[in-house]
């Protein structure tokens, strides 16, 4: 009622403004942006914004809130606008930014936003990698970073006093996700600070503009700061983990047993997913696409020569000729796939991204209890390249014949490939640098894997099977979440219905499953955003015929960004259109 009544006074008080709404819409953007840019200062240096070096991110509930409340600001001031007097491209804007106001105002009314941490990230991790998305180039670059290091006692003392509100309310994550977590706290902590992750920038050759008396005492002055402010305040998190958060862990795997929970399940599924799709309507199309991908398995199987589906699934997890020995044998075989997998890429796109990317193994005090692989993007300003995370940890789950189908997803045409062309497309700079939707980015991951069929990747039954295991996955995530977060399902039963399903090993199996208990409705994204982008593509290869043509199909899907598929469904009618009035 407020918030509507503040726009209501808004209109009535800002005629001559709206006399003019592209010119208030264009303010408003750049008043956004800058506030973005100064709320994100770690992420405003990689962009080349150098007005925030010495700062963090402040994520204290002080700040939070102002944020919020500065967010309702902005929010009433575009609901102020007339959208329809604006044009086709910033009604676009318009409605995604109107999207990521109103889920961060709606989202910070659940008491779960204390909730800082999952089995798939922390403030902790988060931190621990910063150096990875800095330019490391003059003596200022250096010195700021050193500057940042040193303010991690605060940032840290904010998110156990957090979460520390957070355990009195019963808002913590399950006893059974929780197993070895603390290795991702302790595993950061170096007696000799040249090895840790924090040292890194040292490592590198000096840069020439830096006197080699001043490097050897920036080089001092950083492993002062790991043993003497650092590693403190990992071990203070260490502690306040062991002695007051893992003793009061949740007994229900569920977030709906949570004071609020189902409400905030519901938010999230809407969130995640862009859509108004409910818990139930999920769980059922995920059981569709399961039953439709098993019958695709069976046909694998028998072409491979095993009576049945779990009989080759066997076969593949436990035949050792499918696994690498060593961590340098499986990122061998993923740069090759990888250097393979580019040369398809200009027969299937129009547009490709300038920005490379680099492969690298997951940090070991967090491999053993995440997913497979993950991307991290670079930065075009900072000459930063896009990394590929590859999990080297337990190898004998870590099966070769996934290698096409996860690569496919992650690195090209996949994370890296859409992410890197947001980063460089002519759109609005809050799209371009901060908008990410997973029922959009996952999507496309998913969808990507699809496209190894096209390049002739999938040339052996493994290989097919590990594509189908794939999409098997992300169908049984449907299943899962919402069967553990609405229909009172708990990690056992999860776990068997993966292993039932997919041909994930074990240990895949139990990270994805811890991963969906701690992170509500995240995983949904991926299938039903895949769905959304092959349905728009059957569309058109239906309506366009012989003059459909897949690059021109593929750049109009990415040339918007990461866009909510509600936005997305439009542009490619248009497209469409278009297509049909080019021929």
């Amino acid at each position: 009622m407020r918030l509507k009544f503040l726009a209501a006074a808004l209109l009535a008080t800002a005629t001559p403004v709206l006399a003019a709404p592209a010119d208030d819409f264009r303010r408003l953007l750049d008043d956004h942006y800058d506030w973005l840019l100064r709320e994100n200062p770690v992420e405003a240096t990689a962009l080349g914004v150098r007005d925030h070096d010495a700062r963090i991110r402040d994520i204290g509930p002080v700040a939070r809130d102002r944020r919020i409340a500065e967010e309702q600001a902005f929010l009433a001031r575009l609901e102020a606008i007339p959208a329809d007097r604006l044009s086709a491209a910033d009604r676009v804007n318009y409605a995604i930014l109107r999207r990521m106001l109103a889920e961060d105002i709606e989202g910070n009314r659940f008491p779960q936003r204390d909730m800082l941490f999952t089995t798939y990230f922390g403030w902790h991790q988060g931190f621990a990698g910063i150096a990875r998305g800095l330019p490391f180039r003059t003596r200022a670059d250096f010195d700021s970073y050193l500057t940042r290091l040193g303010q991690y006692p605060q940032m840290n003392d904010a998110a156990l006093a957090i979460t520390a509100n957070a355990v009195r309310g019963r808002y913590v994550l399950p006893c059974s996700v929780l197993g070895g977590f603390e290795r991702t706290i302790a595993g950061v902590i170096q007696t000799d600070p040249a090895a840790s992750r924090f040292y890194e920038p040292f490592l590198s050759p000096r840069p020439a503009s830096i006197p080699e008396a001043d490097w050897a005492a920036l080089q001092a002055r950083a492993r002062t700061i790991i043993v003497d402010v650092l590693n403190p305040a990992y071990r203070k998190h260490l502690d306040f983990y062991t002695r007051d958060y893992l003793p009061h862990c949740a007994r229900s795997d569920s977030i709906r047993d949570q004071p609020g929970g189902a409400a905030y399940y519901a938010f999230l599924v809407r969130a995640f997913t862009t859509t108004d799709l409910s818990p139930q309507q999920i769980h059922d199309i995920g059981m569709r696409e399961v039953m439709r991908i098993r019958g695709q398995m069976d046909q694998v199987a028998r072409e491979a020569n095993f009576p049945t589906r779990q009989a080759y699934i066997q076969h593949l997890r436990t035949d050792p000729v499918y696994y690498a020995r060593t961590p340098e044998e499986l990122m061998r075989e993923v740069a090759r796939v990888t250097t393979e997998i580019n040369g398809h890429l200009p027969r299937l796109f129009g547009t490709l991204p300038r920005l490379t990317y680099t492969i690298r193994e997951i940090p070991a005090e967090t491999a053993e209890g995440t997913t497979t692989a993950y991307y991290s993007p670079g930065s075009p300003e900072s000459g930063i390249a896009g990394t590929y995370y590859v999990n080297t940890s337990k190898l004998d789950q870590r099966p070769l014949w996934e290698v096409p189908a996860l690569s496919l997803h992650e690195s090209v045409p996949g994370h890296h490939f859409q992410i890197a062309l947001q980063q460089e497309i002519d759109i609005a700079p809050f799209r371009r640098n901060f908008s990410s939707f997973t029922a959009f980015t996952e999507g496309w991951g998913l969808y990507a894997e699809s496209l190894g069929g096209e390049m002739g990747l999938y040339n052996t039954p493994a290989r097919r099977m590990g594509e189908l295991s794939y999409q098997m996955w992300r169908a049984s995530r449907l299943v899962v979440d919402t069967g553990i977060h609405s229909m009172g399902w708990d990690k056992a039963r999860a776990i068997a219905f993966m292993r039932e399903n997919t041909a994930l090993t074990e240990a895949n199996i139990e990270a994805e499953v811890n991963r969906y208990i701690s992170w509500p409705g995240q995983a949904l994204g991926y299938m039903i955003g895949r769905l959304k982008i092959l349905e728009l593509r059957q569309r058109a290869e239906r309506e366009l015929g012989d003059r459909f043509d897949l690059r021109r199909f593929h750049d109009a899907v990415l040339r918007n960004g990461s866009i909510p598929l509600d936005v997305l469904e439009p542009i490619i009618v248009e497209w469409i259109a278009a297509e049909k009035a080019r021929a």
